[in-house]
């Protein structure tokens, strides 16, 4: 194994590396802070709207939807170990110009989303303390995540496991008041399937769009990918049973939780649904529920959320940095704390700037992020394919074909629920990649051999 220079940079013959610290449940913990158990409660409003009332179905979908790519994550993440996530992955198996590809559209994922989660809590913020503009709020959430992850992907960790157990706590509780609020009266006054299907209101399209917002809930596990280089002992095979578990306890969280929100809402109109959740707790339990739970997620999720989206982009751009793909200065690494500190400089400030101009726009941002991770997964079943199924010639036709395929399926259906302006930006920045590309390719730039 090669090891990180002195001063954080790649000397003659040393390739930047990262400290291996993580074990399985580190992995899973970050998985589940990136993911955020509380996360439906974010896009309930939007979901709510776009599935005419449907979200749990919208839910369920999603999580099928990303079974398929976290099983061609788990796949991949044991033969290429790489931080760069899809772009070591299709870098290797499809060649180094769809790779750069690859890691240039997942980049519109992992810059988007931070700026996202900021966004979103300043919201919640707004909510709280009216009269103190969105943009303070983004400027303070994103100084502290980036003094929380300066000092190291284990420090990151233990943050991470106290900011889930909370929102654990959190979700469960407004859980409980609501069953209570549904048995007196409110909403569908019970429990019924009416979330997962409603026929008279049932429109494909509109299950298509809503699902595509449920996906950007289990933008997480990918990211796991990201730590690969930072596993204790090396070890390849814990990478694959993080990504899956991490989906499945997610899942079965989500679901349950717009089972039960999908129930109350019935003959409550919300005024915003980026704040749709506090009004539901509002008029179903009390004001207090509305504030406590717009405090909840203002200081448990405002936090924790982004903390480990910021590792990730950092990542990535470690990844690319240091394969030249993008300015070798990214690959720089820390000499005391072992992180990659210009890549996580850079990612701070991109994510600053999309969160002040998008600060009013958090349903479009929600679109644009998905587009990115979409983009990313297409190339991620085309790299198992070529790999598994067409080199290695394996017989394992389940996993290494019908798998990467449904999955392929599954994203290009959600694609089509995407809207106009979705198509404009992402469309745009695929183009600017490959201009951008061509001209790495000029420059002799992408023939660099895949760190693993």
């Amino acid at each position: 194994m090669t090891t990180s220079s002195g001063d954080g940079s790649s000397k003659a013959g040393i390739t930047p590396t990262l400290r291996r610290s993580l074990g399985y449940w580190d992995l899973v913990v970050y998985g589940l802070a990136y993911i955020a158990p509380i996360a439906p409660l974010s896009t309930l409003g939007f979901v709510w709207s776009e599935s005419n009332g449907m979200v749990a179905l919208a839910y369920l979908l999603g999580s099928v939807c990303m079974y398929f790519t976290a099983k061609s994550y788990a796949m991949l993440t044991e033969t290429v170990p790489s931080a760069g996530s899809v772009y070591g992955f299709a870098r290797y198996s499809l060649g180094n110009f769809p790779g750069f590809i690859a890691g240039w559209m997942i980049l519109l994922d992992y810059l988007l989303i931070p700026a996202f989660v900021y966004v979103l809590i300043a919201v919640a913020m707004e909510t709280l303390v009216p009269g103190i503009d969105r943009s303070v709020w983004i400027v303070a959430l994103v100084s502290i995540t980036l003094s929380v992850n300066w000092f190291g992907v284990t420090v990151t960790s233990k943050a991470n496991a106290i900011a889930v157990v909370a929102q654990i706590v959190v979700v469960v509780a407004l859980l409980g008041f609501l069953l209570v609020a549904l048995h007196n009266g409110k909403g569908n006054g019970a429990l019924t399937l009416k979330p997962f299907f409603d026929a008279p209101k049932f429109h494909f399209s509109g299950i298509l769009s809503a699902t595509s917002i449920c996906v950007l809930s289990f933008l997480g596990f990918d990211a796991i990918s990201t730590l690969a280089e930072e596993v204790r002992d090396g070890s390849r095979s814990i990478m694959g049973r993080a990504i899956i578990s991490v989906l499945v306890i997610s899942a079965t969280f989500f679901v349950v939780v717009a089972w039960v929100c999908g129930n109350v809402l019935p003959g409550f109109t919300f005024k915003d649904p980026a704040t749709a959740s506090y009004e539901m707790a509002a008029y179903a339990i009390g004001s207090w529920a509305g504030l406590s739970l717009a405090w909840a997620y203002a200081i448990v999720v405002g936090v924790s959320n982004a903390l480990p989206m910021q590792v990730g982009v950092a990542r990535v751009l470690f990844a690319m940095g240091r394969d030249r793909q993008l300015p070798h200065v990214l690959a720089r690494v820390h000499p005391r704390y072992g992180t990659p500190y210009v890549a996580m400089l850079v990612t701070t400030a991109l994510s600053l700037s999309i969160g002040l101009a998008m600060k009013n726009r958090l349903d479009d941002l929600a679109y644009i992020v998905n587009f990115g991770a979409l983009s990313g997964f297409l190339l991620l079943h085309v790299s198992v394919i070529n790999l598994y199924a067409i080199r290695q010639r394996s017989k394992a036709w389940f996993v290494h074909w019908c798998v990467p395929v449904l999955g392929m399926m599954v994203v290009l259906m959600v694609f089509k629920g995407m809207s106009a302006l979705t198509w404009k930006v992402g469309l745009s920045w695929l183009a600017i990649g490959l201009c951008y590309g061509w001209v790495l390719k000029r420059l002799q730039r992408d023939e660099l051999t895949v760190a693993l």
